[in-house]
C-alpha cells in the first residue's frame, strides 16, 4: 500500500481509468456479438446492427482501449463477414 499522498491518488485514478476501460470493453464486445449474431441470422437490420459495432470499435480505439490496427483488422472482419452473407 502507497505511503505517499501522490501515490495513493494514482491508486484511486488508476482504479476509475480501469472501471471506464472495462466498461466500455464490454459495451464493445457486446455490439461485436449482436453484430455477428445479426449476420449470422440474417436479420434484415444487419447493416444497421454493424455500423453501430463499428462506431464502438472507433470510439475504443479513439480512446485508446484497442490499438488502431486491431481496431481495423476487427472493422475489416464485420465488414468481410457482412458482404459474404449478403
Amino acid at each position: 500500500m502507497p505511503n505517499i499522498k501522490s501515490a495513493k491518488k494514482r491508486v484511486k485514478v488508476i482504479a476509475t481509468k480501469t472501471m471506464q476501460n472495462k466498461a466500455i470493453n464490454s459495451q464493445l464486445k457486446t455490439e461485436i456479438k449482436k453484430a455477428n449474431a445479426a449476420i449470422a441470422a440474417g436479420a434484415a437490420d444487419k447493416e444497421a446492427v454493424v455500423r453501430v459495432a463499428i462506431k464502438k470499435i472507433d470510439q475504443a480505439a479513439s480512446k485508446g482501449i484497442l490499438h488502431k490496427n486491431t481496431a481495423a483488422r476487427r472493422k475489416s472482419a464485420l465488414a468481410k463477414k457482412l458482404n459474404a452473407g449478403a
